[in-house]
């Protein structure tokens, strides 16, 4: 599978994403984090270069990181590596896939990549979880 077939509908969709914090001191107005919210669920499997995050709330990368972060909770690197693990969480379900597609449909540079920010945020390996997911289903 490649990264720009369609993926099932079932694994679209990133209801595990952080929520915005609205109006808070120094954060993104509720336009631009609405704006920046969307463009990331639809662009988060693709190389994203934070000049270009900013420019969606026409902000600076300097202000956007410090405004992106008081209003998210996170940096936006960080935002973004939520959503790619929480996207491979939901295609590892899929047995027909390998690791490595789903590493390579979920945004990240290697299946290595991919094995190494699942054991350092997820604290289990993308093996275990498929398993899991399997185990759960039946």
């Amino acid at each position: 599978m490649r990264r720009d077939d369609d993926p099932p509908a079932w694994i679209s969709g990133t209801e595990t994403a952080r929520q915005p914090q609205l109006n808070v001191k120094g954060g993104l107005s509720v336009r631009s984090a609405r704006k920046v919210q969307e463009f990331l669920n639809e662009n988060f499997t693709r190389k994203l270069v934070l000049a270009e995050m900013a420019a969606v709330c026409g902000l600076s990368p300097y202000h956007f990181v410090r405004a992106f972060s008081r209003t998210f909770g996170a940096p936006p690197h960080q935002y973004v590596l939520d959503l790619r693990l929480a996207f491979a969480e939901r295609l590892l379900a899929d047995k027909r896939m390998t690791i490595a597609d789903v590493a390579h449909l979920s945004g990240f540079s290697s299946q290595s990549h991919f094995t190494t920010m699942m054991k350092k945020y997820r604290k289990t390996t993308p093996l275990q979880a498929r398993l899991r997911k399997i185990s759960s289903k039946n």
